[in-house]
């Protein structure tokens, strides 16, 4: 099925056509046409092409409208203000283009996909090994997943990458305590679960700690064990990585119950970089892109400076010889430009890291792995909020953990499902029950621009009235229910019926999803997809209340029209929450 061209698109093509009869140099120029409340479309770009011709604006506008084709999809184009155009479409074209998506049998509702699709290597959901997961991991997770979905979903080839923390110093300490008491990470018979697998870990850090703060032969074996792992040996690289098993079976049960698929083959931590990280050193120091200083290779930048005044370097081997995460980032990116062919690189991770971020790119540019035809780009995130507007903690201030979180939402979205469940089991409650209270928490996040913080108010998040997924969540179900109850009249568009107020409405709208999610996607922004998925379900209700589908029973061709409008709703709703990672149940 070849993609549909919206009507805005072929709105703006007729302009561009008129434009450039009426002033052949304004060839290529972009009408500026948008949605508006006085009419389906307004364009404001003839504006500034007066200026530039030194033109009366009105007139110039006058004289592109006598340029304009109507018929088939232009209605009506008029001049307004200062040299504005009103264009209304015709409500067949509407139909028409509504029907063409409706007829997609590929599902994709006749969104196209990227002509010349590039390569993104989006690194997201970082957890570090022996450490639970807390709030703090839940935003690169659900953003990164999100935006992963939309780049597919247009054609974009995406590599993704887990960059989790699983080398560094405190591993000595866990794998000399490991050496020492041998069965700390056996399993009993059976499988184990990822809360077990968490505890198993939690309790052996804690142990472990405890040793290392209060006997000091132990610290310095420990300290040692980092020595031994760094130079490859094959016996704590043996008990290193059961440490990272471990914590798989544990991370891996915590993406599962965020219903978000992350594959083995896509962890690649930082011990994945070992290999590359003196080479990286090497080629810095070579072409002079960083020197030594007080014995460690820094790069420096003239506009980053501390309080004091003096250049803040980036370090990327400290004066010991040990590597720090600059050394890790900087063959990652080599990695990922020369090996895995990125053209664009993108780092959902958490706004404070921009620093960091910006002298790494800078570096690498400077190094020449970041070349002209290489983007990359931090998707910094805020900080997730407590009611209170502050940081995010228990009341005994410690960080909340992710999987706590995340089985209150589930259990108050279960209450929710339970109230206004008429005909559901117990067993289909508690489906429908995790399905909005994970939802509901991806939503809230994904609804909210990335680089702000949002406040986790888990009665906000599972309220039915507002911007929240159970909203959108209702709306699918009550579609559902309408086509069920629908009886002997199918869906079916019919071009030649003129539509009511809150029909065009819809229709405009449901038309505008190909350029939302063209426009989501190449600015990484779930949350204008989320926008416009609210809005979708908020006309949706209008058009429900204002015009009749089934009681009272308009006629048979009226009917098949609005249940043509209501259906291809529901696949809009369901597609577009499925770019943002959330199911829609078929009955709620």
């Amino acid at each position: 099925m070849a993609s549909v061209t919206s009507l805005s698109d072929n709105v703006q093509q007729h302009l561009a056509s008129a434009l450039t009869a009426t002033l052949p140099e304004a060839a290529g120029a972009d009408p500026l046409l948008r949605r508006s409340d006085r009419a389906d479309f307004q364009a404001n770009g003839i504006l500034a092409l007066a200026k530039k011709a030194k033109a009366n604006p009105r007139e110039l506008a006058a004289q592109v409208v006598g340029r304009v084709v109507t018929g088939d999809v232009i209605q009506d184009v008029e001049v307004s203000g200062p040299g504005f155009l009103n264009i209304t479409v015709s409500d067949k074209a509407i139909t028409e283009n509504l029907a063409a998506r409706y007829a997609d049998d590929t599902g994709r509702l006749g969104v196209p996909t990227a002509a010349h699709p590039g390569t993104t290597v989006i690194d997201y959901a970082q957890p570090n090994v022996a450490k639970e997961m807390h709030v703090g991991h839940l935003r690169s997770a659900v953003i990164g997943d999100s935006v992963v979905q939309l780049l597919e979903f247009t054609g974009e080839n995406v590599v993704r990458r887990h960059h989790i923390g699983d080398w560094g110093t405190q591993f000595g300490m866990l794998i000399q305590y490991l050496d020492e008491h041998p069965h700390e990470l056996d399993h009993k018979a059976g499988e184990v679960t990822g809360e077990e697998a968490m505890s198993n870990l939690d309790r052996l850090y804690k142990a472990a700690r405890k040793l290392f703060d209060s006997d000091e032969e132990f610290k310095t074996r420990a300290r040692r064990r980092v020595v031994d792992l760094q130079a490859g040996d094959p016996h704590t690289l043996a008990m290193w990585q059961k440490f990272v098993d471990e914590s798989k079976i544990y991370f891996f049960s915590v993406f599962e119950k965020l219903d978000m698929e992350i594959r083995d083959a896509d962890i690649v931590g930082e011990s994945g970089y070992n290999d590359m990280l003196a080479e990286t050193c090497r080629l810095l120091e070579e072409s002079g892109v960083a020197v030594r200083s007080e014995g460690a290779l820094c790069v420096f930048f003239d506009d980053i400076k501390g309080p004091d005044g003096n250049p803040v370097p980036l370090i990327v081997q400290k004066s010991d010889g040990g590597y720090g995460y600059a050394a890790t980032d900087l063959s990652a990116i080599r990695d990922r430009v020369f090996n895995l062919k990125a053209n664009t690189l993108l780092y959902v991770v958490d706004a404070r890291q921009a620093l960091h971020f910006r002298m790494v790119f800078e570096t690498a540019r400077r190094a020449g792995w970041l070349g002209d035809d290489v983007t990359a780009v931090q998707l910094a995130f805020g900080t997730v909020l407590g009611k209170d507007g502050k940081p995010f903690k228990t009341r005994a201030g410690e960080t909340i953990r992710l999987v706590d979180l995340l089985d209150e939402a589930i259990e108050r979205a279960s209450a929710v499902v339970r109230e206004k469940a008429q005909d559901l089991s117990e067993e289909e409650i508690a489906e429908r029950g995790t399905q909005v209270g994970i939802g509901a928490v991806k939503y809230a996040d994904l609804s909210t621009s990335a680089n702000r913080d949002y406040k986790f108010d888990l009665d906000q998040m599972v309220s039915l009235n507002g911007d929240t997924s159970v909203y959108l969540q209702y709306a699918y179900a009550r579609i559902q229910s309408i086509l069920r109850k629908a009886g002997e009249v199918r869906p079916a568009a019919h071009p030649e019926l003129s539509l009511a107020d809150a029909e065009r409405a819809l229709g405009l709208h449901l038309d505008s999803f190909a350029e939302t999610v063209r426009e989501a996607a190449a600015e990484y922004a779930p949350h204008k997809l989320a926008a416009y998925l609210y809005q979708l379900a908020s006309l949706f209700t209008t058009f429900y209340d204002k015009c009749p589908v089934i009681k009272p029973a308009p006629p048979k061709d009226i009917a098949e029209n609005r249940l043509f409008l209501s259906d291809l709703t529901a696949r809009t709703l369901h597609q577009g929450m499925t770019l943002l990672g959330i199911r829609t149940p078929e009955k709620l």
